[in-house]
């Protein structure tokens, strides 16, 4: 984002600004899910509050992405062979299509309209992490290290969720099991 800033951006500009809001978006995506374990470790509510803000922001860069990509790279024609010659371009698609309705009912409105159904339908954020990290390692040419350390990441907070609610968790849509004690 440096880069960005002091208009160091090399031979390609439109490229830098495409991956630099994408990253963004993708760090956003990863803090988002870092709030509950926060919350946990620390027993301070203020992390939960600021969860929500942080999945708008990862919309918003998410649709920075998007629209750097069909204006700098792709050039808002032939959609459909950038589809299929670029599969890593269908991962990022799922990613960010998989934040809209989240980000759609975000509001205290769709959480009392939605009930328990909202939690539901945000589980779709571990789709979305999943798909952009999908998206990122397809992509990348030669250095996958940084790739590899975030798919790490993004693996021990799911497994940490998997582990403290169980894995039926990780499954958008599902019913928790209730047990009877």
């Amino acid at each position: 984002m440096n880069r960005i800033v002091t208009g160091n951006l090399g031979p390609d500009p439109g490229q830098e600004v495409t991956q630099a809001l994408g990253l963004a978006a993708f760090q956003l995506l990863i803090a988002t899910l870092c709030m509950t374990p926060m919350q946990r470790w620390t027993r301070w509510g203020g992390w939960i509050r600021v969860r929500r803000m942080l999945g708008l922001f990862a919309f918003f860069y998410a649709c920075l992405h998007v629209l750097s990509f069909l204006q700098f790279i792709l050039g808002w024609h032939d959609l459909w062979a950038t589809f299929t010659k670029r599969p890593y371009i269908i991962a990022g698609s799922v990613a960010f299509l998989v934040l809209v309705p989240l980000a759609l009912t975000s509001t205290k409105g769709m959480m009392r309209r939605l009930g328990s159904d909202w939690k539901r339908l945000h589980r779709l954020i571990y789709v979305s992490v999943v798909a952009a990290w999908i998206h990122f390692i397809w992509q990348a040419r030669s250095d996958v290290g940084e790739m590899l350390i975030y798919g790490v990441l993004v693996a021990g907070l799911l497994w940490l969720r998997a582990r403290w609610i169980g894995w039926n968790v990780l499954i958008p849509f599902v019913r928790e099991q209730r047990s009877i004690k």
